[in-house]
C-alpha cells in the first residue's frame, strides 16, 4: 500500500516572507509532500502503531488507509449518562466491566460519572473501554496516549494492548510518542520522522520490579482516595505496600481469624496508573504467600481468605491455580430478611418502620465472593 500526501497552501509574496525564502532557500516552504510505503495488506496482524513528531504526516497517512476513516476517543459520549450506562449499550453488565478493568479503568466509582467529569487518563481508559466493547474490524485512532500522563500512557497502552489481542479486528494507532513502544508491542511500526517501516518489532516489555514492605497503618492515607468501601478499620491488621521505583502503587491489609486459625486479606488498593496488566494479583498473591509460610501475626502456616465484589478481580481469582473459590453470596438476596434489617436499623435510630416494613433490596445490591489462597 503506497500512500502519497501532498499539502499546499498559498505562496505568500509579503516581505517577510520572501526574506526568509531567501535567507533559507526555502522556496518551496508553501508546499509539503511524503510517500508512504505500508505493505499491510495482508491480514496476520492486530496492532499496526504509526509514530512520529507532530507536523509529520501521521493523521493524514491515518485517513488515507482504510475507507473508515479515523476514531476519535473522546467523541460521540453522552453528557447525561454515566460511563457504566454510556458504553456499548446493547453488550451484557459484565462486558462492560470487564472492559473497563481490562483497559486498568477499575475504579468502580468512576463508572458513576459521565464521560466529560474524568481526568485525562481515565477518559482514555474509557474510550478504549469503549473500542473494546465495540470490537470493530478494521478502526484507526489519532492521538494515541497523546493527552496523559507518560506513566499511565505506558501501562494504558500494555493493557489495552493485552484485551485488543484477545480479538480478530486490527487497529492501526497513530502517536507522537515513541516510549508506548516497548509497552504496546505492536506487530509493525511506520516512522514518519524517518520514511521507515519495520515489522517484527517486538521489543523485549519493561520489567517491573515490585518491592514489598510492610508498613504501619498510617500508609493507607494515601491509598485511600482509590478506596470506595466504607469499611471500619481491621482489627489486629498488618499493612503491606508494594512500591515500583520510589512510587508507592498498591496497599493490602491482612488481619488475623483466631478462630479460624486463618487470616483475612482486605483493603486492596491498586493505584490507577498501575491498573490493567496484573500488578494487583501478583502484589495480592506474595503478601498471602508470606502468611501462608507462617511469617505473619499468628507465626503459623495459615491460608488467606479474601473477599471482592470486583468482576475482573473475581475472574482473575477464579482462574488462578492459587485460589480456590469458597463461596459467593449475593447481598440483599432475601427481600424479607433484607426489609427486616433495614427496619431494624431505622428503629435503632428511633425512626418509622410502618412505610418500610415490606422493602428490601431483593438481589440488587452487590455480590461478594469469597477465596482461599493456597499457593
Amino acid at each position: 500500500m503506497e500512500i502519497k500526501i501532498k499539502h499546499t497552501s498559498e505562496n505568500f509574496k509579503t516581505f517577510r516572507a520572501e526574506k526568509v525564502k531567501s535567507l533559507f532557500n526555502a522556496e518551496n516552504g508553501h508546499t509539503w509532500e511524503h510517500t508512504a510505503n505500508l505493505p499491510i495488506e495482508d491480514e496476520g496482524w492486530q496492532i499496526g502503531l504509526i509514530v512520529g513528531p507532530s507536523g509529520s504526516g501521521k493523521t493524514s497517512i491515518g485517513k488515507q488507509i482504510w475507507d473508515s476513516g479515523i476514531t476519535n476517543l473522546t467523541e460521540g459520549w453522552n453528557p447525561n449518562l454515566p460511563i457504566i450506562e454510556d458504553i456499548a449499550p446493547s453488550k451484557s453488565m459484565n462486558e462492560v466491566t470487564s472492559a473497563l478493568s481490562a483497559v486498568g479503568l477499575g475504579d468502580v466509582p468512576a463508572w458513576l460519572r459521565p464521560f466529560k467529569v474524568l481526568s485525562n487518563g481515565e477518559q482514555f481508559r474509557a474510550g478504549l473501554a469503549r473500542l473494546i466493547c465495540d470490537a470493530p474490524n478494521k478502526v484507526i485512532v489519532d492521538e494515541f496516549t497523546s493527552v496523559i500522563d507518560r506513566q499511565i500512557a505506558k501501562v494504558g497502552a500494555a493493557a489495552f494492548a493485552k484485551t485488543w489481542r484477545k480479538g480478530n479486528g486490527q487497529i492501526v494507532l497513530l502517536s507522537c510518542h515513541y516510549d508506548i513502544i516497548e509497552w504496546l508491542q505492536p506487530d509493525w511500526i511506520y516512522d514518519t520522522a524517518e520514511a521507515r517501516f519495520s515489522r517484527d518489532c517486538l521489543r523485549q516489555r519493561p520489567t517491573i520490579d515490585l518491592k514489598i514492605y510492610q508498613v504501619s497503618g498510617s500508609a493507607f492515607r494515601h491509598f485511600k482516595p482509590h478506596y470506595y468501601l466504607d469499611l471500619p478499620h481491621p482489627v489486629a491488621a498488618q499493612y503491606f505496600i508494594g512500591i515500583i521505583g520510589d512510587e508507592p502503587v498498591c496497599h493490602l491489609a491482612v488481619t488475623p481469624l483466631f478462630t479460624a486459625k486463618a487470616y483475612r486479606a482486605t483493603r486492596l488498593v491498586v493505584m490507577p496508573e498501575w491498573q490493567g496488566i496484573g500488578v494487583g494479583t501478583k502484589f495480592l498473591n506474595a503478601v498471602c504467600q508470606y502468611h501462608l509460610d507462617g511469617n505473619g501475626r499468628c507465626g503459623h502456616k495459615y491460608p488467606v481468605f479474601f473477599h471482592t465484589s470486583h468482576p475482573q478481580l473475581c475472574g482473575a481469582l477464579r482462574h488462578s491455580s492459587k485460589w480456590i473459590q469458597t463461596g459467593a453470596m449475593l447481598y440483599g438476596s432475601n427481600k424479607a430478611r433484607c426489609a427486616k434489617s433495614i427496619n431494624k436499623s431505622r428503629a435503632s435510630r428511633g425512626k418509622n418502620t410502618k412505610e418500610y416494613s415490606s422493602s428490601g433490596y431483593g438481589g440488587h445490591f452487590r455480590a461478594v465472593q469469597s477465596f482461599k489462597y493456597i499457593g
